[in-house]
């Protein structure tokens, strides 16, 4: 199976997630079957139809999966007041949860009419606002909520856009965050004054 290992994902609906996303990327969303996600996996249809009736299903899951730790996040932030410290937090979770999910979060990037499609797109809007809320202030000026909003997006941004580029992936996501907090403590600052 050479390339399609996962160690860290062990159970069957998860392979599948991972070969149809690595198959999605090879040679698109649209030109996938579930037959060559089978084949790849080396299960039988019937195996795969158990835990997915269509390609769809696969996606939708993946999304929910992808998903949950930033609706836990939303839930765990407000919980807690926005300190400065919890908003730091927030974006190092959040950063966590993008690095998990990395292949998703570019397949979103990378086949945007089909997540349109399938609602998925008007979901993570609402989870990014959600998102957005407890990092920016209510009263916070204008240029604090677009540095509040270019937080968000310097770990979006950053983490797609510095894939190709040399270096160390930790090193890289390191750099991401520091940028974002940055970002983030100004923003604070700013309201506070």
């Amino acid at each position: 199976m050479g390339s399609t290992q996962h160690p860290r994902r062990g159970n069957t609906r998860q392979r599948i997630q991972d070969v149809a996303l690595e198959l999605f990327a090879e040679q698109g969303y649209e030109k996938t079957s579930l037959r060559e996600i089978a084949e790849r996996l080396d299960v039988t249809k019937a195996a795969l139809y158990y835990h997915f009736k269509t390609k769809e299903d696969i996606l939708v899951s993946l999304f929910q999966d992808l998903t949950r730790p930033v609706d836990e996040l939303v839930a765990w932030g407000r919980e807690h007041p926005k300190t400065l410290e919890n908003k730091q937090e927030i974006l190092r979770r959040y950063g966590a949860a993008l690095t998990s999910a990395a292949p998703m979060f570019r397949f979103m990037q990378e086949n945007q009419a089909t997540v349109r499609e399938l609602s998925i797109g008007e979901n993570f809007k609402g989870r990014m606002m959600g998102l957005l809320d407890l990092l920016r202030d209510p009263d916070a000026s204008m240029t604090d909520q677009v540095r509040c909003v270019s937080a968000l997006f310097t770990m979006h941004a950053g983490m797609l856009a510095l894939k190709d580029v040399e270096g160390d992936p930790e090193e890289k996501r390191e750099a991401i965050l520091e940028v974002s907090v940055e970002l983030i403590t100004k923003a604070h600052h700013g309201a506070a004054s």
